[in-house]
C-alpha cells in the first residue's frame, strides 16, 4: 500500500497543511530567536531554579568561547554525558554555535559500552557529569579524547535542593580496572562558563551540517553514528509545531524527563520547546517524586512520555490528591500505549494523550496521531507534512501489500537522515530505492491509520529504550560457564517488554542465574541486565542454524 499522497489530511489533520516551509533555518536559529525574542521569559528550570533565555544564552556564549579556546572547530565533535540538566542545554547550543556537533551519551554506560562510539565520534573534548569522570579518563587510551570537562550539577539547584537529590551513580569497576595510573585532574565546568563570550564573528553552522550524532545498534549490536543533519532536526520541528498547533509561543511550559541522550527527548522535549519558547522543566531522572514534585509547583501544558511513565503520574497522582489536571497534550512513543491509560490520562487532565512513532534514524517522529478527537487509541497514527510512506512486501521491497495487509513500513521525509557515519554497506542495507527501511510491520486501515504489528528488526523495547539482543548475547558468552545463549523480550504489563535469556551451560559447571546478570552487570547498564535467565539443554535452530527466537519465547513461556 502507497500512500504518495495522504489519505488523512482532510479528514484527520484539520488545519496541518500538507507541505511545509523549512527554510535555511538551523537548530541554533531555533535558539537565538527565542532567545532575541523572548529574553526575560524563563528558559530553564531545574529542580525549582529558573534561569531565563537572557541567562541561558548569556552563558552559552561563553562556554562557546571556552570550547574555542580548547581547540574546537566548525565540524568536530563534541561528546555530552551527563543526565538532563542546565549544563547539558547549554553545552549543546554552544557546541552547535562553533559550528561543531554534538555527541550525545547516556552517563550511566559503562566504559566497555562508550568505548566503540568514544573512538569512532574521535571527540577530543568531553563535558561529563563529575560522577562518571573515572569512567570517562579510562576512555583517553585508544581515542583522541583530550580534555573532559566535570559538571556539578547541584551548583544549579536551589539550595535546598542540594542535600536532598540522589542520583544513580553508575558502576565504574570496568573502568577503574583499565586505569594504570591516577587520572589526571578534569577541568571544572565553572572555568569553561567563565571564558570570554565567543566572538560574533565566528562562522556559523549551515542547515547541511551535521548538529547531533546519536549511537543505535542494528541486529549486530554494534553501536552505529546517526548523524542528524540541522536541517533535519528543525524539519521534525516545525513539523511538530504544526501538529500540535495549540501550543502558543512564549507561553508553554515542557516538562523534560525523556533523556537527551534518546533522539525522542532532543527533539520533543527541548528543540520543539526551544522553538516556542517555552520554561523546560528539566529532571536528572525519570523519578515519579521528582516529576509530581515538578507538577505541584506548576502543571506542565505538554509532557512527551513513554506508557509506564503516564501510567506512573496517573497512579501517583491519584495517591497524592494532586492535580494533574491542566496538561493539555502529551505525545507517547518507544512502546505501545494502551487504551484504557489514554482514557484515564485524558480524564485525569482534561488534555490529549496520543501516540507517535519514530526513529533514531528519522530524528525521531515520523508518524503521529492527529492531537485532536480523531486520536485513534492503538494506531501510531498518521504520516506527518512532508513524509512519504510505502507499505512494501517484505520479500520483495519494490512491491507494496494491498490496502489492510501486512508490510514493512518504508519512509522518506525531510527529517530521515542520510546514512550511518562511515558505513557505506549498513547505510545501503537501511535503504531500499531511496526509501528508509523501519523494520517495523505495519498496517494501514481504509482511512489511513497506520498500526504495527511486528518487528522484523529484533530489538527489545524495555522502559522505552532499546536493547540489542546480540550485545547482551556478546556479554554472557564471555561467561566460562555459558555454551549459548539467546537474548530475547517478553511482554510486560507497562506495555513494554523485559529481557529473559535463555542460556545453555557447559555440562556439570554448577551457574546460578544471579551469577549470570552480575556477570552482565559489569559490562552492561541495569536496564539491558536481563530479568530473568531460564537454563536450556539446546536452542532451537533452523537448518541453517539460526536460532528460532520465537520458539525460544515458546519454551520461556512453558518454564
Amino acid at each position: 500500500m502507497s500512500a504518495r499522497e495522504p489519505l488523512w489530511a482532510d479528514s484527520y489533520a484539520p488545519g496541518v497543511p500538507l507541505h511545509l516551509d523549512y527554510g535555511d533555518t538551523t537548530v541554533l536559529d531555533l535558539w537565538e530567536r527565542s532567545a532575541q525574542h523572548h529574553p526575560d521569559r524563563p528558559a530553564l528550570d531545574f529542580l525549582g531554579r529558573a534561569s531565563t533565555y537572557a541567562e541561558v544564552d548569556d552563558e552559552v556564549r561563553r562556554v562557546a568561547g571556552g570550547l574555542h579556546a580548547l581547540g574546537v572547530r566548525p565540524g568536530d565533535n563534541v561528546a555530552l554525558v551527563m543526565p538532563n540538566c542546565p549544563q547539558n542545554v547549554i553545552a549543546f547550543f554552544a557546541v552547535l554555535r562553533l559550528g561543531a556537533a554534538v555527541v550525545e551519551h547516556n552517563p550511566l554506560y559503562t566504559a566497555a559500552e562508550l568505548r566503540h562510539p568514544f573512538v569512532d565520534h574521535g571527540a577530543r573534548v568531553a563535558i561529563v557529569w563529575d560522577k562518571v569522570v573515572p569512567v570517562i579518563e579510562a576512555l583517553r587510551a585508544g581515542s583522541a579524547l583530550e580534555h573532559v570537562i566535570a559538571v556539578d550539577m547541584t551548583t544549579r539547584l536551589p539550595w535546598r535542593k542540594r542535600l536532598a537529590l540522589r542520583l544513580p551513580i553508575p558502576k565504574a569497576r570496568a573502568a577503574r580496572d583499565q586505569l594504570t595510573a591516577p587520572a589526571p585532574e578534569a577541568m571544572q565546568w565553572a572555568e569553561l562558563a567563565s571564558a570570554a563570550p565567543l566572538a560574533d564573528s565566528h562562522p556559523r553552522p549551515g542547515k547541511d551540517d551535521v548538529a547531533l550524532l546519536l549511537y543505535t545498534s542494528g541486529t549486530t549490536g554494534v553501536p552505529k553514528g546517526v548523524p542528524l543533519l540541522h536541517r533535519n532536526l528543525v524539519a521534525n520541528v516545525v513539523q511538530g509545531r504544526a501538529w500540535v498547533s495549540g501550543l502558543q509561543e512564549g507561553r508553554e511550559s515542557f516538562l523534560v524527563a525523556l533523556p537527551l541522550f534518546h533522539a525522542y527527548g532532543v527533539t520533543v522535549s527541548v528543540l520543539l520547546g526551544v522553538a516556542l519558547a517555552a520554561k523546560l522543566v528539566l529532571l536528572p531522572k525519570p523519578e515519579i517524586g521528582l516529576i509530581m514534585d515538578a507538577i505541584s509547583r506548576e502543571v506542565p501544558s505538554f509532557v512527551p512520555a513513554v506508557p509506564p511513565l503516564y501510567q506512573r503520574i496517573v497512579d501517583e497522582a491519584e495517591r497524592r490528591h494532586v492535580s494533574i489536571t491542566g496538561i493539555r497534550y502529551a505525545l507517547s512513543g518507544a512502546m505501545p500505549l494502551p487504551a484504557a491509560l489514554v482514557e484515564r490520562w485524558e480524564s485525569a487532565t482534561g488534555g490529549l494523550l496520543v501516540e507517535g512513532y519514530g526513529l533514531t534514524e528519522t530524528s525521531p517522529v515520523i508518524v503521529g496521531n492527529p492531537m485532536s478527537g480523531a486520536r485513534r487509541p492503538g494506531a501510531i497514527g498518521v504520516p506527518f507534512p512532508d513524509v512519504e510512506i510505502r507499505i512494501a512486501d517484505s520479500e520483495d521491497l519494490d512491491h507494496d501489500v494491498p490496502l489492510g495487509e501486512r508490510g514493512e513500513l518504508l519512509v522518506r521525509g525531510p527529517q530521515v537522515f542520510s546514512g550511518y557515519r562511515g558505513l557505506p554497506e549498513e547505510t545501503a542495507a537501511a535503504f531500499h530505492d531511496g526509501w528508509f527501511r523501519t523494520g517495523d510491520v505495519v498496517t494501514m486501515s481504509p482511512d489511513g491509520f497506520l498500526t504495527i504489528v511486528d518487528r522484523i528488526k529484533e530489538i527489545i523495547i524495555t522502559g522505552g529504550f532499546n536493547v540489542y539482543p546480540s550485545e547482551v548475547e556478546g556479554v554472557l558468552r564471555t561467561h566460562a560457564g555459558v555454551v549459548d545463549v539467546a537474548v530475547v523480550g517478553l511482554p510486560h504489563e507497562d506495555g513494554g517488554e523485559e529481557v529473559v535469556a535463555a542460556v545453555v551451560l557447559v555440562e556439570g559447571v554448577p551457574v546460578q542465574p544471579e551469577e549470570l546478570r552480575a556477570h552482565t552487570r559489569q559490562e552492561l547498564t541495569p536496564y539491558k541486565v536481563p530479568r530473568r535467565v531460564v537454563f536450556m539443554d539446546e536452542l532451537p535452530v533452523n537448518p541453517m542454524g539460526k536460532v528460532l527466537r520465537r520458539e525460544v519465547v515458546a519454551r520461556i513461556r512453558e518454564h
